[in-house]
């Protein structure tokens, strides 16, 4: 049997490759306008990096973390999520000598041993973004819209946005205590990784999908209820600077992100095309984050999405088409070598543009053509070449048109027409 991809992981191939291109294009072409230069750190970092930044209570940590001693025994993990990372390498680099914020943002696979689901793969990849050393909360506010604007520009279809906050560790105390007490009236319903959670972490207990925590978390009390002064005002800022941008929001006081970095700001874009797994992307404030792995006491705020996930939701129709600008059919093999040079040039130019092989005939190449998409052929046979011509052939209305040889380059880059 021929040896397959690894469970959980898949190939790519050419027509899902041209719509992750346009995604990866369209993301920093938003970037860019936001400010943001792009960062790439290693596929694989120590592991103290994912246990200290994201969190031992967290699901990634205990159970889906690809992690291995190398040959000197130190434990490595490869990358599960991008904002550790991200901060590890903002630490290192001493980047808070810089003019705060700094914004970065990448592209990269991420890795977790989860269940493959449709669009979920334990090798995935994700566009993020990540803006250290402000507190403001427009920023929280910018870094919300630029997600949302990469979704407009993509004509992600359906796509809703829930909102909330994590308050801040000192002010989030009170109320943890209040919640787990009411968890603990609820301890003999709950299974035994909730009542295992809830002593860590028990603000998790909204994420899961057990009909038996759901039925004690519905009558919880809510972080947005409880929030001290300073993260209420954080919270309404964020919410105004949304108004008045146009982008509209649900405020969800049981959304919770399954890191334990976050605090404040925390949401969520959904797209109603996925189905019951509707998420699509999301992120929110991290401002202990970078002090957790080293570093100095530097907030930060950032998002991710899965560019699986936006392909899955943009469809059938989200391929930019596999059409080619020129199709260069001679069949003669000594005129298709004088024609490289022309060749070359109709691709520098930016012109996508495939030859005829050897072995085919003009027919065999007419055909080619056609089925590769392309929008016009440039015929030099025997005549041609003897008459310093070729001819130019519309794939679509069948008009043709003659040109010298050493004007093909010029009059196709130049969008001419068969008359």
């Amino acid at each position: 049997m021929a040896p397959r991809a690894p469970k959980g992981t898949r190939d790519v191939l050419p027509a899902e490759g041209r719509v992750r291109a346009r995604i990866e294009a369209v993301s920093a072409e938003v970037m860019a306008a936001n400010g943001f230069g792009r960062v790439i750190t290693p596929t694989f970092e120590e592991t103290e990096v994912f246990v200290r930044g994201v969190g031992t209570a967290t699901d990634i940590v205990r159970k889906e973390m690809y992690t291995f001693d190398d040959r000197g025994g130190r434990s490595l993990t490869l990358r599960p999520e991008g904002t550790a990372s991200v901060a590890r390498a903002y630490a290192e680099h001493g980047m808070h000598k810089l003019p705060q914020p700094v914004k970065l943002w990448y592209v990269a696979p991420m890795f977790r041993y989860e269940a493959p689901q449709s669009g979920r793969f334990r090798e995935h990849w994700q566009v993020g973004a990540e803006a250290f050393g402000s507190e403001d909360p427009l920023l929280d506010a910018e870094m919300i819209a630029m997600l949302a604007e990469i979704y407009a520009r993509l004509d992600v279809p359906a796509v809703r946005l829930r909102i909330s906050s994590m308050g801040d560790p000192v002010g989030r105390a009170p109320y943890r205590e209040a919640l787990l007490a009411h968890l603990e009236r609820h301890a003999d319903s709950l299974p035994a990784d909730a009542r295992e959670r809830m002593h860590e972490n028990p603000l998790r207990l909204f994420d899961m999908k057990d009909r038996a925590v759901q039925a004690a978390m519905a009558d919880a009390p809510r972080l947005l209820d409880n929030l001290d002064d300073a993260s209420r005002e954080h919270h309404e800022r964020v919410l105004e600077a949304l108004r008045l941008m146009g982008i509209p929001f649900e405020e969800d006081p049981t959304l919770v992100r399954g890191l334990d970095y976050y605090t404040r700001t925390v949401f969520e874009f959904t797209c109603d095309r996925l189905g019951a797994q509707s998420g699509i992307g999301g992120g929110g404030r991290y401002d202990g984050l970078v002090a957790s792995l080293g570093g100095p006491e530097v907030p930060g705020v950032g998002f991710g999405t899965g560019i699986e996930r936006i392909t899955l939701a943009l469809g059938e129709d989200a391929d930019p088409g596999a059409g080619i600008d020129a199709y260069l059919a001679a069949p003669d093999a000594g005129i298709r070598l004088e024609l490289m040079p022309v060749l070359r040039d109709l691709r520098r130019a930016g012109l996508r543009v495939e030859a005829g092989t050897a072995g085919r005939g003009l027919k065999a190449m007419m055909r080619h053509a056609s089925g590769l998409g392309a929008r016009r052929v440039i015929i030099v046979g025997p005549r041609e070449h003897a008459e310093g011509l070729a001819t130019i052939r519309d794939m679509q209305t069948g008009d043709q048109v003659e040109v010298p040889v050493g004007e093909i380059a010029s009059h196709i880059a130049g969008g001419g027409d068969p008359a």
